[in-house]
């Protein structure tokens, strides 16, 4: 089977069953509708719930709190409760968080370069073209 990249290949994520289930479900996790929209929202440092929410278009309150839990369950990002009332809670990335950010925007730049492409194929199969 032909290489994703020097050092991944299709064996990795087909192989060894157990191997390939965390493999695909930590690739559900970042390549779902928010996660990578809250990684970027995070990228420049500790962000409050409400002003995260507030800088993503379209998130409810509770979509943001089931992609932060799942988020923060997978080590990509810390959850800081600071002792103020009322309560205040911040969120940032983690290390291994923060390596998410450059493939995130190299992926944001494919998306954006080949999105009137995309958009066209869709139209010409006969489905929405959002």
């Amino acid at each position: 089977m032909p290489a994703l990249s020097p050092s991944i290949d299709y064996a990795t994520l087909c192989g060894d069953p157990e191997q390939g289930r965390v493999i695909r479900d930590i690739m559900v996790r970042v390549g779902d509708k928010w996660s990578l929209l809250v990684v970027g929202a995070l990228a420049d440092g500790p962000v409050r719930f409400t002003v995260l929410r507030s800088s993503i278009p379209g998130i409810s309150q509770r979509m943001l709190a089931v992609t932060l839990r799942g988020i923060v369950r997978d080590g990509l990002v810390t959850r800081h409760s600071c002792g103020e009332v009322p309560r205040r809670v911040e969120y940032e990335l983690t290390e291994v968080g923060r390596t998410l950010i450059a493939p995130a925007a190299a992926l944001a730049a494919w998306v954006i370069e080949h999105r009137e492409s995309i958009v066209e194929a869709r139209r010409d199969f006969g489905c929405d073209a959002r």
